[in-house]
């Protein structure tokens, strides 16, 4: 029921999906919010399973073909790094804009191999301030100044210098550190009202 729930809410917002399906039940998460922080307790179940196969099926080879942007969460590296490669090289050898996020600090820790694969790759990068300073740890870099890290971040090799690196660390109500060509730039938070948060 919730994978007929999400296809049906996708398809009604618009979007194209083309989900792979596995015997698993569909992954749920349960989100406990308390004076405006967030704690996620996540179920992945059947967003575990999914195998490289599905990606080159030419119904869904033709929508990576097609599009001229991608965006790819770092928690997909727990998963499928091969699929992520795969688009990452063909957005390299086409002139098109990768992107992938850091996603949380123990993507940065445990699977640090394939995420070196994938950064050079990547146009842009995202991340906020605990996942750059954990970045900064694992690869040896001595600094938890995060406008430092974010210019380390966009100055790592790249597969294709058609695109300059862009890196983005977001802090919360601080600041949002953006990285690009040895120079970096800091864009303020607009403060919203606590009754327009969700």
């Amino acid at each position: 029921k919730f994978g007929e729930k999400m296809k049906n809410n996708a398809k009604d917002a618009g979007v194209n999906v083309h989900y792979y399906e596995d015997d698993a039940p569909t992954g749920t998460c349960a989100v406990c919010v308390l004076d405006g922080e967030r704690s996620l307790v996540a179920n992945l179940s059947a967003a575990n399973c999914y195998k490289v196969d599905h990606l080159k099926r030419p119904e869904n080879w033709a929508l990576v073909e097609k599009a001229k942007f991608y965006y790819i969460a770092g928690f997909f590296l727990t998963v499928s790094p091969e699929s992520i490669q795969l688009v990452a090289e063909h957005a390299a050898a086409n002139n098109k804009i990768f992107s992938m996020n850091l996603s949380a600090p123990f993507i940065c820790e445990f699977f640090r191999d394939p995420q070196e694969k994938a950064l050079p790759y990547m146009d842009f990068v995202f991340g906020n301030e605990t996942e750059a300073r954990t970045f900064s740890k694992v690869h040896g870099w001595e600094t938890d100044n995060v406008e430092e890290i974010a210019l380390k971040i966009s100055e790592w090799p790249k597969a294709s210098e058609t695109h300059k690196r862009i890196t983005v660390i977001t802090q919360g109500a601080d600041p949002v550190v953006v990285a690009e060509n040895g120079k970096v730039k800091l864009f303020p938070v607009i403060p919203l009202p606590k009754e327009k948060l969700v």
